[in-house]
């Protein structure tokens, strides 16, 4: 079962409003383009959205329905790709201080995908999963007028007292 979690430095609300529109779908999960709400009132349960995936010049529409839907804190999703089969995809925030802590868990549920399901395929989906976080992060953050910010990285050290702590440990 492949989880990955990240801190994005917006609060969970920011966070939420990002989920919560279908239309932006397709600018953080990675390997989706033209996402759209198709049924239901988006990321209410039952609800989906339909999107592209496209492959050179194969594309692949799919669809991506809400299982589960705790307002503000949590999503579960089911994804459907046609012969590769269907995944679930939970979402869940937590306040993080003034930021918010993403945890993604995601598994194959049916299909060739549940079928294929190994070490190595659960290594992409990590990969997959940090870079849809990222994407999400700089998406969240740029929503609040957060990108750049302080101009330094949450976490990073400044040492000394020169004005705007230029040395960095």
């Amino acid at each position: 079962m492949a989880v990955r979690h990240h801190l994005i430095r917006v609060g969970p609300g920011t966070v939420w409003d990002v989920l919560a529109d279908g239309h932006r779908y397709a600018e953080w999960v990675v390997g989706t383009s033209e996402s759209h709400p198709v049924r239901g009132q988006w990321p209410r349960t039952g609800a989906a959205i339909r999107y592209q995936v496209r492959l050179g010049p194969v594309r692949l529409d799919n669809e991506t329905v809400v299982r589960s839907c705790e307002e503000g804190t949590r999503l579960e999703l089911e994804a459907k790709a046609g012969a590769l089969g269907t995944a679930r995809i939970a979402i869940e925030l937590r306040p993080w201080g003034e930021h918010s802590l993403v945890i993604v868990d995601e598994h194959p549920l049916r299909g060739a995908g549940g079928r294929l399901h190994n070490v190595g395929f659960e290594a992409l989906i990590q990969l997959r999963h940090r870079t849809m976080l990222a994407r999400l992060a700089r998406l969240c953050e740029a929503e609040a007028g957060q990108s750049g910010g302080t101009g330094r990285a949450l976490g990073q050290v400044t040492t000394g007292s020169k004005a705007g702590g230029a040395g960095h440990a």
